[in-house]
């Protein structure tokens, strides 16, 4: 356990996933100090903040959980088997299961759990496992919180990151009669707004919320203001024949890493999840966001998320590795490399606060030169704005056909590219001491495709890309070394 004072009143699992990660920071930061239970403690480390802890637990093996729940107040269960079994109803139910006979057995006064929108009849097995795990949850006896929400849009959502990989990969996109059921998405911000007012509530009963956003749309809407904001043309052919299960079949086909989900996903789009009890509004005072801002909130705290990641291996290990083009994190595609160097911090960023404009590019000032004319020709700033002062960078300012976003010395220099790109670039440098006055230096190289011609490019590029950072980075640890006294 990480530090214990105060004595975390709040177990959390799921912390590892989207939604868990997201309510852990938002607990944190209303100063709430959590105790998060996972199977691999090791994935949270350096996650939590110093007020709160991490245990080992496995919903599916009951003595695991003996004592994680000593001294907790509210558990919220986060829990889901959907992607790791085809039985995965049989599972959610005996995780449910355990977990509430542990709370109960604890003395927990709430169980806080998320499930979804839906009618009782002809639910999908992914729905109708949502609700079955509610059940269970309260029988243990355990008064329990549950909030039934349409789909997720938010960075790492699963139903978001389909919806999101479908429009980016598909110009046109054959659309069955079930894109046209209605349902009534929620920003993720949202949905932790409400995780968090729960703590809030009178304990003593269980109470069930129907929560979604402002809009109640189509998911054929959804694709439609996703690719109306990623500026991405798309044609959505309405077919009458295409069933949920040929639809699967399609799936894994164009998106294989959403396959087995998915699948139970797409079975699932039958199902109108609209909010048809309105209680949450009037006990909450919470309004939420409708579908264009949920959208936007989501693509721009994805933005933000990236341009604090300090990148490192251990922020390049969940990544997707690509058998050609680097690494993908989400939609991003990365190429990521690193030098070791017998130099302190100091010398070592010397060489990156004076890169471009009069100094040069260090290596392959022909490409560079290329790439800018190339640039102009396309209307682009190219690369000859230069820089304000030969020696130093602030946010802010203007590098050739870069602009600084982040200039921390001896530190970190992130640039975002304004060159004429099919997506969003950016180029960034962070230094790490190493000790006995030594230090790391990694240059990472991140790009956000817009739709199939931006993958396209840098797939194809990939080869000038690593041929051109790796001379950049071999050329920054040769003038580091020459600048040390």
């Amino acid at each position: 356990m990480n530090g214990a004072n105060p004595q975390p009143k709040i177990l959390l699992t799921g912390a590892t996933g989207c939604i868990g990660g997201r309510l852990l920071e938002a607990l944190e930061a209303a100063g709430r100090p959590v105790r998060c239970m996972t199977r691999r403690p090791d994935a949270l480390e350096g996650r939590v903040g110093p007020q709160s802890g991490v245990v080992r637990g496995d919903c599916l093996d009951p003595d695991s959980l003996q004592g994680a729940f000593a001294g907790i107040d509210t558990a919220y269960y986060m829990v889901h088997s959907m992607g790791g079994s085809a039985d995965f109803e049989a599972r959610d139910r005996e995780a449910a299961r355990n977990f509430g006979e542990a709370a109960r057995a604890a003395g927990v006064s709430r169980i806080v759990y998320v499930g979804g929108l839906g009618a009782a009849e002809g639910l999908s097995r992914h729905l109708r496992s949502r609700h079955e795990t509610g059940e269970v949850l309260r029988a243990s006896g355990v008064p329990v919180v549950e909030f039934r929400s349409g789909i997720v849009l938010g960075a790492g959502s699963l139903s978001f990151e389909l919806i999101r990989a479908l429009v980016e990969r598909l110009p046109v996109m054959v659309c069955p009669s079930w894109v046209r059921t209605p349902t009534q998405p929620i920003a993720l911000a949202d949905l932790i707004a409400y995780l968090v007012a729960a703590l809030d509530l009178p304990h003593g009963e269980s109470r069930l919320f129907e929560i979604g956003g402002a809009d109640a749309v189509s998911y054929r809407e959804i694709m439609r203001e996703y690719a109306r904001q990623r500026g991405l043309r798309r044609l959505l052919i309405p077919v009458p024949l295409l069933t949920p299960r040929l639809s699967s079949l399609w799936l894994g086909l164009t998106t294989p890493v959403y396959a087995r989900v998915g699948r139970e996903l797409v079975d699932g789009l039958r199902t109108a999840t609209v909010v048809n009890d309105t209680t949450a509004k009037t006990v909450f005072p919470i309004r939420p966001l409708g579908l264009r801002e949920a959208i936007a909130r989501a693509v721009e705290d994805e933005d933000a998320a990236f341009a604090d990641t300090p990148w490192s291996k251990d922020a390049l290990a969940p990544a997707t590795v690509l058998r050609w083009g680097g690494v993908r994190i989400r939609s991003r595609l990365i190429h990521s490399a690193a030098v070791d160097l017998q130099v302190g911090p100091e010398a070592a960023f010397v060489p990156i606060r004076c890169i471009g404009g009069v100094n040069g590019w260090y290596y392959g000032d022909w490409m560079w030169r290329l790439r800018g004319l190339v640039d102009r020709a396309l209307g682009g700033v190219g690369m000859n704005r230069g820089r304000r002062d030969p020696e130093n960078l602030a946010a802010g300012d203007v590098l050739d056909c870069w602009r600084v976003d982040v200039c921390k010395p001896n530190v970190r220099m992130r640039l975002a590219a304004e060159m004429k790109l099919p997506g969003r670039g950016w180029l960034e440098f962070d230094v790490k001491p190493r000790g006995g006055g030594a230090s790391r230096v990694r240059q990472t190289a991140v790009f956000d495709p817009s739709g199939l011609w931006g993958r396209f490019y840098w797939h194809a590029l990939y080869p000038v890309h690593v041929l051109l950072f790796g001379g950049l980075l071999r050329s920054i640890a040769r003038r580091a070394i020459a600048t040390e006294p």
